[in-house]
């Protein structure tokens, strides 16, 4: 059990840096720095599993009853955190929706095609990664500054499809572009990302929980098992 939750430690911190690193690429969209408080905690619990399955370690191989008394503490401390996470997460996988439907359509105004504003980046990025174009539809950029100022009635090129040639974005091509929009997948992929932590939370609080029986075990036999305490004390002094 020590060395599952060692290794549930390192699941933990991985997912939790996951979540970090994706919401980088998507922040411009979503306004609320909150959301990755689930993720913020995720990575703690990883922190602190680590520690725990140390202090298990050398509990385990002393048949320390105090060692193992924090052991289970903690792992419950752990437990009920877990749980914060999940139902924070599901409080705000639910405030994805209306955090991006605020937010996309300022990000799509601060377009103006270069590589060195970050907008303009994140736009291109998420429209080529999730192979969509504009808001809703393609027909979107119509309304936006860089439109009206470029007067060459294309898109981006990140708008077009990758199995296209030549592709230069011009509206007169629409079959050149992605017809989807991309503020629905937007959300969808945030909350993927979202649920993501809250399976990872579920599945590792009831990891816990199979630590905190464990310990809950070993300390009863040391309790009601005189036989097994003598045992314990005849291989300490061997």
């Amino acid at each position: 059990m020590k060395y599952c939750i060692t290794a549930a430690a390192g699941i933990l911190c991985y997912i939790g840096a996951y979540v970090f690193i994706t919401y980088d690429d998507y922040d411009h969209f979503f306004e609320d720095v909150y959301t990755l408080i689930p993720a913020s905690i995720i990575i703690a619990v990883g922190t602190l599993l680590f520690i725990i399955g140390l202090i298990g370690c050398c509990a385990t191989i002393r048949e320390s009853s105090c060692g193992l008394t924090a052991f289970a503490v903690i792992l419950l401390l752990v437990f009920v955190t877990e749980v914060v996470v999940v139902v924070i997460g599901y409080i705000y996988r639910a405030r994805v929706e209306d955090q991006v439907n605020h937010s996309i359509q300022k990000v799509y105004d601060e377009y103006n095609g270069t590589n060195t504003d970050a907008p303009s980046r994140a736009i291109d990025y998420v429209q080529r990664q999730l192979h969509c174009c504009g808001i809703h539809n393609y027909s979107d950029w119509r309304n936006t500054r860089w439109f009206k100022e470029s007067r060459n009635n294309s898109v981006p090129v990140s708008c077009c499809k990758p199995n296209i040639s030549n592709c230069t974005g011009t509206m007169s091509r629409p079959g050149d572009l992605y017809p989807e929009g991309c503020e629905a997948l937007v959300v969808k992929k945030l909350k993927e990302i979202m649920m993501y932590v809250i399976w990872a939370a579920l599945t590792f609080a009831a990891i816990q929980m199979l630590g905190m029986l464990c310990a809950c075990v070993v300390l009863c036999r040391r309790g009601h098992d005189p036989a097994y305490e003598l045992l314990v004390t005849g291989a300490t002094y061997a």
